[in-house]
């Protein structure tokens, strides 16, 4: 099964990725071997993370985006991860429907993946998802965060590219970089850049920037001068401006050595989330087999402290 599916995949059968997806977000039986069936096909492509508060106009950027590549003859992926349970209706409505009327068009593939309770703005599976589309020959993979504002922070370990989308007439524009945003962005996207105020937000957006980089005092003359665009994504206005500098930045990234550092990270902590959840996996898998019902006059450090004992036993007579 596990070959028959890693083949589909690899040559861009759009039903075979879509299950493959649900194989590693449901961690069925044998969704690691898949993943790694296909690892040597994961690096070719471009990963741009989209984030930033709710109501920003991430998903109209992103379909903006996504037919700008089309344009050019690419291949695009979306990993929208959404609050609620994949295609069923909830936060994929309103400003969702833009984004899905490309479902049908020839080269792209939409996902929504569950947070399930991911505070770092990503679903756990979000990372694999994007491998998977890598394998599967798409150029472009965007991954865009559920907009909670203040933890979307996994993002910048999952993308190459990571813009940061604000609004002008939000208010919070400042507090939210202070949240954590400022600290993620490679580009800022003022959006909706058509109402009052996208103009005092950009000169917000350079103070902050400014402050920042003389906090720091860097004498790397090769660092990355972060751009500020301004975007009507309902009407397209900027989209052309954002490619550019997303393939600007990219190139950036290969100039400095940057991207490989980046990858390299990236591919090590995937180890390391695997590894953790392994363990999780294990923890529930002996804690449902022992079923306490109470302490039985033990701390809680003492019966975690027995179980831990009792998977180790078991590795042992393995």
């Amino acid at each position: 099964m596990v070959d028959a599916l890693a083949a589909r995949i690899a040559a861009g059968d759009p039903l075979g990725l879509a299950r493959g997806i649900s194989h590693v977000e449901n961690e069925t039986e044998g969704f690691e071997a898949l993943l790694e069936r296909l690892d040597g096909r994961v690096g070719r492509a471009r990963r741009v993370g989209i984030t930033g508060p709710p109501g920003a106009g991430k998903s109209t950027l992103t379909a903006g985006l996504t037919r700008h590549w089309l344009d050019a003859g690419l291949r695009v992926g979306i990993i929208a991860v959404d609050p609620t349970s994949p295609f069923t209706g909830g936060a994929l409505l309103g400003d969702r429907i833009r984004m899905n009327e490309l479902a049908t068009e020839e080269g792209v593939f939409i996902r929504s993946m569950a947070s399930r309770g991911s505070l770092g703005g990503l679903a756990t599976a979000t990372r694999e998802a994007a491998d998977l589309m890598d394998a599967a020959g798409y150029d472009r993979v965007i991954l865009e965060t559920l907009g909670v504002g203040q933890s979307e922070l996994d993002i910048v370990s999952s993308a190459d590219t990571t813009a940061v989308v604000l609004v002008p007439e939000s208010g919070d524009g400042i507090q939210a970089m202070k949240a954590g945003l400022m600290e993620v962005a490679d580009l800022f996207v003022v959006n909706k850049a058509d109402r009052p105020g996208a103009d005092r937000l950009e000169k917000e957006i350079s103070i902050m920037m400014s402050i920042r980089k003389g906090n720091a005092r860097s004498t790397d003359d090769t660092a990355w001068t972060i751009p500020i665009l301004q975007t009507t994504a309902s009407e397209e206005k900027g989209i052309d401006a954002f490619a550019e500098q997303l393939d600007a930045h990219f190139e950036w990234l290969e100039r400095t050595n940057r991207l490989e550092k980046r990858r390299s990270a990236r591919r090590l902590g995937r180890a390391k989330a695997v590894l953790i959840r392994r363990a999780q996996r294990d923890a529930e898998r002996i804690w449902q087999k022992e079923k306490p019902e109470g302490l039985a006059g033990d701390s809680p450090y003492g019966l975690a402290r027995a179980l831990h004992e009792k998977l180790r036993a078991e590795a042992r007579d393995a």
